[in-house]
């Protein structure tokens, strides 16, 4: 059994990978003060709660926060018994290598998009993922990330607003039934739902014509399925993107012997 981690700003995912399917997915909030003893309470007891089983075997972990890596290692080597292969580390390989400047440090989230969504749906690809921020990866026909965009993301945008003008209350993000909003809350989700139709298609059509060759747009992470109902913004949709690059990356370090 594969244990894959994905550590995000705002949350952290728990996936076990069975080699054909996921068996399950656990959330929580990420904090860079839990411990390996905390994890591991809060794991094992959700998964008896869900009546399951499993023996780990092998670990993968993304994290875009760098704090909480030292504690997810512990968990994985104390609890797991294993070593987990941590994507953006030297020792772990990708698939293909990233061209972008010298110097840059790729995000280990937008690696793990690329390998994931060049696995399903090949190459020339804009993978759009509505997080804690809202980023483009353009992948090359390759395989290869080459750049991409990163905007502030929905629920950043929208706490933003709520915090800089005391009048404007938090919202949900949900699709206005009319563009034209007549009350306070109504237009302002109109102008977060509109506005990142908006700002997702703009960015797009720029990035197609600068890369000059016909591209796919892929949308992930929780908020692509609402966006899709704006405008049409994408060719696939994939909940399960992360996960499944991290199954992709695993399985090529497994092929090249490095684990």
């Amino acid at each position: 059994m594969l244990l894959c981690i994905d550590c995000g700003n705002t949350n952290t995912v728990f996936s076990v990978w069975d080699g054909e399917r996921f068996v399950c997915t656990l959330r929580t909030a990420t904090e860079h003060q839990r411990t390996a003893d905390q994890y591991f309470v809060w794991f094992s007891t959700l998964m008896a709660h869900h009546k399951l089983p499993v023996e780990i075997t092998e670990c993968i972990l993304s994290s875009t926060v760098p704090r909480v890596v030292f504690n997810l290692r512990v968990l994985c080597d104390r609890y797991f018994n294993c070593r987990p292969l941590v994507v953006g580390k030297p020792e772990c390989l990708l698939p293909a290598i990233p061209r972008v400047d010298e110097g840059t440090q790729v995000g280990p989230d937008r690696l793990v998009n690329t390998a994931g969504a060049y696995d399903r749906h090949g190459g020339d690809l804009i993978v759009v993922d509505f997080g804690t921020a809202t980023t483009f990866d353009v992948v090359a026909h390759d395989g290869a990330y080459v750049g991409g965009v990163i905007a502030p993301g929905v629920n950043l945008s929208l706490e933003a607003l709520h915090h800089a003008a005391a009048a404007l209350p938090h919202v949900d993000v949900t699709k206005p039934q009319q563009v034209i909003g007549t009350n306070t809350v109504a237009c302002m989700q109109s102008g977060v739902f509109w506005g990142y139709v908006g700002l997702v298609g703009g960015i797009c059509d720029r990035i197609r014509g600068e890369y000059d060759r016909p591209m796919r747009i892929i949308g992930t992470g929780g908020l692509a399925s609402l966006f899709s109902q704006g405008d049409v913004l994408f060719d696939g949709i994939e909940d399960d993107l992360t996960m499944h690059g991290l199954t992709v990356i695993h399985r090529y370090n497994k092929d090249q012997g490095s684990i």
